[in-house]
């Protein structure tokens, strides 16, 4: 038998010899610039193991985008007229309270974007990327909104409000006529007197002016 290091009779490795290289090896391997922690530190900082492809530039736009409207309502707001002298809402107060949110959120947007955050796709969205593009459905609802347009002024948003809503529901896939349009006369009728009692904002009453 020989030193730690060396051989029994039969010619078998002691253990004790084994195990002192292995250790050797990783000091050396550990002090190394080629040994395994400058490997790690040499990886890449992203945690998938690419590089960090920096921040989504798409984020930055949506806050911009975020950002004018709200400047852009709150300007708008401040050019309404005041409302009934016994109304305590003025009609601008709804306005510059969405502008200043979204005003607000434009900033944190762009702050979590420049810190590196990316929004993640959903993992239980109900999209099949099979199936190409119902431009029927599409198409029908762009005639709604054009007829709304055209016609508010002449029926008044009572009644407008209410083809709306039931023209939006039956494009959708809704077949009870009757029930989309009472739902959509009861919001109609309850968003027209919502905004010209309670915010002091005329809104067109059309043909029936005087009746509402």
């Amino acid at each position: 038998m020989s030193g730690d290091g060396g051989t029994m009779p039969g010619g078998e490795v002691r253990a004790g010899g084994r195990a002192g290289h292995d250790a050797a090896e990783s000091r050396a391997g550990a002090t190394t610039p080629d040994g395994p922690a400058a490997a790690h530190a040499a990886r890449p900082a992203g945690a998938d193991g690419h590089a960090d492809p920096g921040p989504d530039r798409a984020q930055y736009g949506l806050a911009a985008v975020l950002a004018v409207v709200g400047v852009w309502t709150v300007v708008d707001s401040a050019g309404l007229g005041p409302g009934f002298a016994d109304q305590a809402v003025q009609p601008g107060a709804f306005g510059w309270v969405i502008g200043v949110a979204l005003v607000v959120l434009a900033a944190l947007l762009a702050v979590a974007t420049a810190r590196g955050n990316r929004p993640e796709a959903e993992s239980g969205e109900d999209v099949d990327l099979d199936q190409s593009t119902d431009w029927r459905t599409l198409a029908g609802l762009a005639g709604v909104l054009v007829a709304t347009v055209a016609l508010i002024d002449w029926l008044g948003w009572a009644i407008v409000g209410a083809l709306l809503f039931a023209g939006a529901a039956t494009v959708l896939g809704s077949r009870h006529w009757v029930r989309n349009l009472l739902i959509g006369a009861v919001l109609s009728v309850g968003s027209w007197y919502g905004f010209y009692v309670g915010l002091g904002i005329p809104i067109p009453a059309g043909v029936l002016d005087g009746i509402l």
